[in-house]
């Protein structure tokens, strides 16, 4: 076997590939684009939907990639398998209506097993194929695979309902009889089965039907191939390693963690081992998540992130490490990966900076989760029950990050088991939020194969005219249908020559109008997409005739272009000024550029402080009122890059870019239109700033007369407040606002002590009369002038003043009740507790509530029920 790293294994498979005519397509950002299907990139083909499903044609219909993905419905499985990873890379290769299996099986044949290539042993491969498929077994059979190395499988066929569908094959590589953990004559020992011996390692499929709604199977006009091969599982074969972890992809994580843990080593025993691959698989991820602009959250992929740093962290913890120590772990993650992903450490101050601060805010609550534990157990045991139920150790995992293991771990060291029947279920439903989170969208369009088939050329003109006096009509869609002429309705229509915009990068599509050589208005335009092939194919509502070959005059809305110039413009100015401002992290997440608003998203760890917001508009304005040049320039990628051009991690490029340059200030890869000077944007300004997602903000602007009309509005609004706080100008307003609001301050504060004086006099009537019941004294009572505030004074005045043993006081206020109960500190001793009291009286005015042994209090929305609630009290303490 070869002794090869990750790095020039995963070399290896592209090269081998690019020799087969195949484009390297670099690994796309974690964060799907343009796709509500999927949380995670998940695998390499996800990357490919828009060529496969027909709604993009690709320059080169063979591709290839090594894509890195996310993948986290069975979390709770790394550690504990040998190849469950929740980051992973999958390398593939990608047919689009090109070759099929008379080309993939020979190739994949050669990569495995020729010497210049895996040159693995022959005799070790094992494929399995769909039992139909014979064409494929027999294809396997020419290139050199024994018949008895063949396997058939019914479940060999890929389908995920409507849309592509086909049979698929598996390659296993067998890792010898040391690999061995069943019986010969188990029914799970063969390739596909349980055996540890048998690793799959390929799976290659033949896209070849369409699943209809109607759940036939009819042949895809253009069949495809999409494959998929764990690099981890590779590695791990070339490495000889027990399983993926033991690979140059963890161990060197691993042992970095063991520098943090002092005393335990990876392979003591096995609870440590599953901790350190715990933490080695989620900072991957983590890491990784991180870099493509994905942060902590309570939601969607920031949820996970958190999740999986919560439970890296107590797995740590489990490991005897205290305090932050992941974040050490993100250059290691960037020195393994850096040859095919260096962003990961030019990134790495930014992602250390972000996981440190989670670990820190974590590690103040995992105490809290460790007593939430504590009490759990002995609530259990009071209860004289021996189990704790499963919701509650899944708000162990869920909200602080303890894996069921451990509870289950630390629980029966004191004698207590955990109901696991119940945190399954839980588990389960919460998957199934998650599902349906996601939508009902399927994941995979059909192919529009008439779209496909439209392969001429149509060139765009509107970055210099906004009027093709002749344009010809080349083709014209209805219904899915080409025709050669409409006279009313909605059709599809390409030109070969066009100055309406398609919609792209952001920018909205031109709007305008179509006529004849009559000069009568034959159609409007109403949208503007790029056809599979790249021609701009034009919506347009038909209101006199349209011929097919018929020459057209098409004149873009002016007014409308126009202003989504100024905004486009705008948001290079916007986009500079938010990096020099926040920081280099700050990347284009997204944005809407409208001829009346823009909108602009961007990855940012919390919102943006007014004074940083502030200084952004005034950067924008300041290029836009130095009346800066805005160029275009047409070059090749890499002149491109030497310009200092942005570019978006996740977008690809073609051989020849456009760069728009705004004086030196902002330099971006771009295909929009833009003013050519930023005086023409006229003024700037901020409307908002928002969350948007986890860890993406968003600032709505607008620009010219719509930020002009905004800050008339502004001063209007001024205006008035200046008339209604009596003030002769614009300047005296906020000082007389302030004065307003001091005066406001004094005498809320009078009355709240006249209030404090009534509370007083009233409690004092109370508490010269208390009652004893079962030897222990008793205030109760309803006080007409007081908050909440006001009782728990009152309640330190009673008990400076020793006047009873037990305090129930109750007020309400605007249809609403609260009550309030105290306990001298010799009763709480003697069990008698101010949180158990106000839980049993609080149902009586239709609330609930608790607190500490000595103070409790509770609001409810039943103010009628307070005589009860302190009759409920007496009763309450004659039982004890």
């Amino acid at each position: 076997m070869k002794q090869l790293t990750s790095g020039q294994i995963r070399q290896m498979f592209l090269d081998f590939f690019q020799e087969k005519g195949h484009e390297i397509v670099p690994s796309a950002s974690l964060i799907p684009k343009d796709d509500p299907t999927l949380l995670w990139i998940n695998s390499g083909v996800a990357t490919m939907k828009k060529y496969f499903d027909g709604s993009v044609a690709p320059a080169n219909p063979r591709m290839t990639s090594s894509q890195k993905s996310i993948r986290t419905n069975d979390i709770e499985n790394v550690g504990r398998t040998a190849r469950h990873q929740t980051l992973f890379e999958m390398l593939g290769n990608f047919s689009v209506g090109d070759y099929f299996k008379k080309e993939v099986i020979p190739w994949a044949f050669e990569l495995l097993t020729s010497d210049k290539w895996f040159g693995w042993d022959k005799d070790r491969l094992y494929v399995t194929y769909y039992p139909e498929d014979k064409e494929t077994k027999e294809l396997w059979e020419q290139v050199g695979i024994a018949s008895d190395h063949l396997v058939p499988a019914e479940d060999n066929f890929w389908d995920i309902g409507q849309g592509p569908s086909g049979p698929d094959s598996e390659i296993f590589y067998d890792r010898g009889e040391k690999y061995d953990d069943l019986a010969p004559d188990d029914p799970e020992n063969y390739p596909g089965g349980e055996n540890e011996r048998y690793l799959e390692v390929w799976n290659i499929v033949f896209s070849q039907f369409n699943h209809t709604a109607a759940g036939t199977y009819e042949p895809l006009p253009r069949k495809n191939i999409d494959t998929g091969m764990g690099l981890e599982r590779v590695v791990s074969v070339f490495q000889d390693a027990p399983t993926n972890f033991e690979t140059d992809l963890f161990l060197p994580l691993i042992k970095k963690t063991e520098t943090f843990s002092d005393k335990r080593h990876y392979g003591d025993n096995t609870t440590d081992d599953i901790a350190f691959k715990v933490i080695a698989d989620h900072i991957r991820a983590i890491t990784f998540a991180i870099g493509d602009g994905a942060l902590p959250s309570n939601e969607g992929r920031g949820y996970v992130i958190r999740r999986l740093l919560r439970r890296a962290t107590v797995n740590g913890h489990q490991l005897g490490i205290d305090g932050a120590f992941l974040y050490q772990l993100v250059p290691v993650v960037g020195e393994i990966m850096q040859s095919h992903y260096p962003h990961v450490l030019e990134q790495k101050d930014y992602i250390q900076k972000i996981v440190k601060s989670e670990e820190e805010r974590f590690n103040a609550t995992l105490n809290d989760g460790i007593k939430l534990l504590d009490d759990l157990i002995q609530k259990t045991k009071e209860a004289g029950q021996t189990e704790i139920a499963g919701k509650d150790a899944f708000q162990l995992y869920d909200t602080y990050g303890f894996p069921l293991e451990l509870t289950e771990e630390y629980a029966k060291d004191r004698g207590i088991k955990v109901d696991e029947a119940g945190f399954d279920q839980e588990m389960e439903q919460q998957r199934n939020r998650a599902r349906s989170a996601r939508g009902s969208k399927g994941s995979m369009k059909v192919q529009r194969d008439l779209l496909l088939d439209i392969k001429t050329p149509s060139e765009y003109v509107g970055y210099e005219q906004l009027t093709v006096p002749a344009a010809e009509l080349q083709d014209l869609i209805v219904d899915e249908q080409l025709v050669d002429d409409v006279k009313d309705g909605t059709a599809e229509l390409i030109f070969d020559r066009t100055p309406f915009y398609a919609e792209m990068g952001g920018q909205v599509a031109d709007i305008g109008t179509i006529y004849n050589e009559a000069g009568e208005v034959v159609a409007t335009v109403t949208d503007v997409q790029h056809a599979p092939n790249g021609q701009n194919l034009h919506t347009v509502k038909v209101t006199g005739e349209l011929k097919r070959d018929d020459h057209y005059r098409l004149e873009v809305d002016r007014q409308f272009h126009a202003g989504v110039e100024r905004n486009h413009t705008a948001t290079h100015l916007l986009d500079q000024s938010l990096r020099n401002v926040l920081g280099g992290h700050t990347e284009q997440a997204g944005s809407l550029v409208k001829p009346d608003y823009l909108t602009f998203d961007f990855n940012h760890f919390g919102s943006v402080t007014k004074e940083d917001l502030a200084k952004v508009e005034r950067m924008v304005n300041d290029h836009i009122f130095a009346a800066l040049p805005v160029e275009t320039v047409v070059t090749d990628q890499k002149t491109g890059k030497e310009m200092g051009a942005i570019a978006l991690f996740d977008d690809k490029y073609g051989d020849q870019v456009r760069v728009v340059k705004a004086g030196d200030f902002s330099v971006e890869f771009c295909g929009g239109d833009h003013v050519h000077n930023t005086s023409q944007i006229g003024l700037f300004k901020i409307l908002s700033e928002s969350g948007v997602g986890a860890g993406i903000r968003r600032i709505k602007a607008v620009t010219g007369k719509y930020a002009f009309d905004y800050l008339n509005d502004e001063e209007k609004m001024l205006n008035e407040i200046v008339q209604t706080v009596k003030v002769p100008t614009n300047e005296q307003a906020p000082g007389r606002v302030k004065e307003l609001q001091n005066q406001i301050k004094e005498l809320e504060s009078t009355q709240e002590s006249l209030e404090a004086k009534l509370a007083n006099q009233e409690a004092q009537d109370l508490f010269t009369n208390p009652e004893t019941i079962n030897g222990i004294t008793l205030i109760t009572g309803q006080l007409e002038n007081a908050n909440m505030n006001q009782l728990r004074e009152l309640a330190d005045t009673w008990r400076n003043e020793a006047r009873s043993n037990v305090l129930v006081l109750g007020t309400a206020t605007d249809g609403k009740a609260n009550l309030l109960v105290a306990v001298d500190e010799d009763h709480v001793k003697a069990g008698i507790k101010a949180g158990d009291l106000i839980k049993s009286i609080a149902s009586n005015i239709q609330g609930g509530g608790g607190g500490r042994p000595n103070l409790a209090q509770a609001g409810g929305k039943n103010p009628a029920g307070l005589p009860d609630a302190f009759k409920a009290a007496a009763d309450w303490l004659a039982t004890k």
